[in-house]
């Protein structure tokens, strides 16, 4: 009786860019928000909706010094969650990637799954915080409602376009990397 031997290499599948471009996305987005709408614009804060007593959360107006100081401690909060998802993304990242990371940094694949990753930031941040819970808003005012509906399309966009972007590019082989063009990914 002949025994076959099965070649392990030809039917492990590659290391998977998924898990760390979407951990990378969430961060990145998370910061991009916080930076942008938090700190720069000073639309909102984390706590600083006047219509979340309606869940018994406690509503901090930003414009007083106690209100700031309370918003600024979980906008704190926050950055700390995005940065830990970040380092996780790079974590995972370097260890399921230990060659031809110059590739992989300018790939399609890695670009999509972190557009994925931040849509799918903006649209559970946007459902769950301004919808559900209500503890803050895009911009508060007449036309709350409609930034907060922007926000939600806007992650739907970046992740439909982070899914096209990850597949039109090519499957990441570490074995392959670093081998010339068919290690490429694009």
């Amino acid at each position: 009786m002949a025994t076959t031997v099965h070649d392990t290499r030809a039917t492990t599948a590659p290391a998977s860019l998924q898990l760390p471009g979407i951990l990378l996305g969430v961060g990145l987005g998370g910061f991009l928000d916080g930076i942008l709408l938090h700190q720069l614009l000073r639309w909102h804060h984390m706590l600083s909706s006047t219509d979340h007593d309606r869940i018994g959360v406690r509503y901090y107006d930003p414009h007083t010094v106690s209100g700031l100081q309370m918003n600024t401690l979980w906008d704190g909060v926050f950055h700390t969650v995005c940065w830990l998802a970040v380092l996780g993304g790079l974590a995972v990242l370097y260890a399921r990637v230990t060659t031809g990371r110059r590739q992989v940094w300018a790939s399609r694949v890695l670009w999509g799954w972190i557009l994925v990753g931040w849509g799918l930031f903006n649209l559970v941040e946007g459902v769950l915080d301004h919808h559900i819970l209500g503890i803050h808003h895009v911009h508060s005012g007449p036309h709350q409602m409609w930034w907060d509906l922007a926000f939600l399309v806007l992650g739907a966009v970046l992740l439909a376009g982070g899914w096209l972007l990850q597949r039109g590019g090519r499957s990441f082989d570490p074995a392959t990397a670093g081998a010339g063009r068919d290690g490429r990914v694009a």
